[in-house]
């Protein structure tokens, strides 16, 4: 088929495939952010600091001017984490003839890393189907999780917590080994209330699973088959306990925002600016592949849009271009931690929160098939739906709400920080006809590539796609900063203010 073999041409072809020096240009950007030698850029790391230069370097030169704390580029995060070392032997199932089943840490068991979590665990385990167990202190309860549905067990305020086995279907289907287990959060947060606060939060690897039912007259097939068939779950004990060790490390770390400011050309619409943002962060060196990579280079999530947001401004400055409405270019920090550096950005903005008119957000967004279906995140919220919409037309491209809202994407990039105090705003993914070839290579993406060492400069992309979104973008951001109105909420909108 012609559009997989487009698909699959190698970065190296790009000079043979798309000719345009803009696209070879944003593409070079790409490769300055994503390279092995800034090894994933994870928040708070060498690697980051390193590509948060580079970008402001290219700011710079674009004729931005800093917008972040005391007249700089930056705006200092401060962060805590809380990571698991996992040493391969610190956990086994024990059956009750005493043989143990050792497990490795991130390959066959994985946990929430947080602060105040027991040194030991040392519990009996029992699968909880449809009704809670009638006695469950001190046990670990075992679920299914199954595609996006997170089927959790029955609450129990007794229980030591949950030890759910993986799904291995659905859109975003678990992979294994995990990347580490990791918990980041702002200097100073306090979690929410919950009566499971307390508990604990383990994840297994169904290629493991069969191991935990063992002796317990069920098997993992079994219970899986009558989950995906919607069929009734029972509640047994099973004939294995659960022994770990948990090694927890935590420190104080901080990683910048970087913030630059294009001003506009009508002083009458100074204080109006218009946030156009993507996130830096990547996921940096976790447990290894089986070819032996471990950098979770993060090229398409996101330093392909932090090389948009340079390529805009490059652009501006090139045509000389001048919009009314001052443009905020916004790069955020922690994002795969919890949208950190957004957040932290509106509740301590460098700019007056009120001057805030949208927000564009660059992430989730793959140019590996033509560009022909464009998923709007929030696209009925705003009258920004309406200006994605005539430039989308104009450039035949087939504007479409989010098809799968299961996945909860709208809440799970930064433009979900702005929305929370006020601010119109929009993402986008690449969209696709249900069943067509470029959903088979978009769910290809997500399970192999998503979050892992392969979304690296050696994977297979679409020079015209990505050139084409970035045509997009600069449109829809011009026709924002120059419109005579400034965005609105749609008044039924369920997150308009009120």
């Amino acid at each position: 088929m012609k559009f997989l073999a487009l698909v699959l041409l190698l970065p190296s072809l790009l000079s043979a495939t798309d000719p345009t020096p803009a696209t070879r240009r944003w593409w070079s950007h790409l490769q300055a952010m994503a390279n092995d030698s800034l090894a994933g850029r994870d928040t708070g790391s060498e690697g980051y600091r390193k590509a948060a230069g580079y970008v402001v370097r290219q700011f710079a030169a674009a004729g931005l001017r800093p917008a972040g704390e005391n007249g700089s580029w930056y705006q200092s995060v401060p962060m805590h984490k809380v990571r698991l070392r996992a040493d391969r032997s610190d956990a086994a199932l024990i059956s009750r003839d005493g043989s143990v089943r050792r497990l490795e840490w991130l390959h066959q068991i994985s946990i929430a890393a947080r602060a105040g979590l027991p040194e030991a665990i040392d519990a009996p385990l029992v699968f909880a189907g449809q009704s809670a167990p009638p006695e469950a202190s001190g046990k670990i309860l075992v679920r299914l999780n199954t595609g996006m549905r997170r089927a959790a067990a029955p609450a129990s305020s007794t229980a030591l917590g949950t030890l759910a086995i993986d799904s291995t279907t659905g859109p975003e289907p678990a992979r294994w080994p995990v990347q580490y287990a990791v918990a980041v959060t702002l200097a100073g947060d306090t979690p929410a209330p919950s009566p499971r606060a307390a508990g604990l939060a383990l994840r297994f690897n169904p290629a493991a699973a069969e191991d935990l039912f063992a002796g317990s007259g069920h098997t993992y097939r079994e219970l899986a088959a009558l989950a995906e068939a919607g069929k009734p779950l029972p509640t047994f004990d099973l004939a294995v306990r659960l022994r770990a060790h948990l090694n927890m490390e935590s420190s104080d770390l901080r990683a910048d925002n970087i913030l630059g400011v294009l001003p506009g050309s009508d002083p009458a619409l100074a204080g109006e600016y218009v946030v156009v943002s993507a996130h830096l962060d990547g996921y940096g060196i976790g447990e290894p592949w089986k070819d032996g990579d471990n950098i979770y280079n993060g090229a398409f999530d996101d330093a392909a849009y932090v090389a948009t947001l340079i390529d805009f401004a490059e652009r501006l400055k090139d045509s000389g271009t001048r919009l009314k409405r001052p443009l905020l270019f916004a790069v955020w920090t922690g994002e795969e931690k919890g949208l950190l550096g957004s957040r932290w950005y509106v509740a301590h903005p460098t700019l007056p929160r009120t001057a805030f008119v949208a927000n564009v957000n660059l992430d989730q967004l793959r140019p590996i098939f033509p560009l022909k279906i464009l998923t709007t995140l929030a696209l009925d919220d705003s009258t920004l739906g309406d200006t994605v919409r005539r430039v989308a037309t104009a450039m035949d491209i087939r504007v479409q709400p989010d098809p799968e809202p299961e996945r909860n994407l709208l809440r799970r990039s930064d433009h979900w920080s702005f929305m929370g105090i006020g601010v119109p705003s929009v993402g986008f993914i690449f969209g696709y006809e249900k069943g067509s070839p470029e959903e088979a290579v978009y769910r290809r993406w997500y399970a192999e590539r998503y979050h892992s060492p392969k979304d690296d400069l050696a994977q297979p992309w679409d020079p015209a796609a990505a050139a084409k979104f970035n045509d997009f973008f600069g449109r829809v951001v011009r026709e924002i900063a120059g419109a005579p109105q400034r965005p609105k909420w749609n008044p039924a909108s369920p997150y308009a203010p009120k």
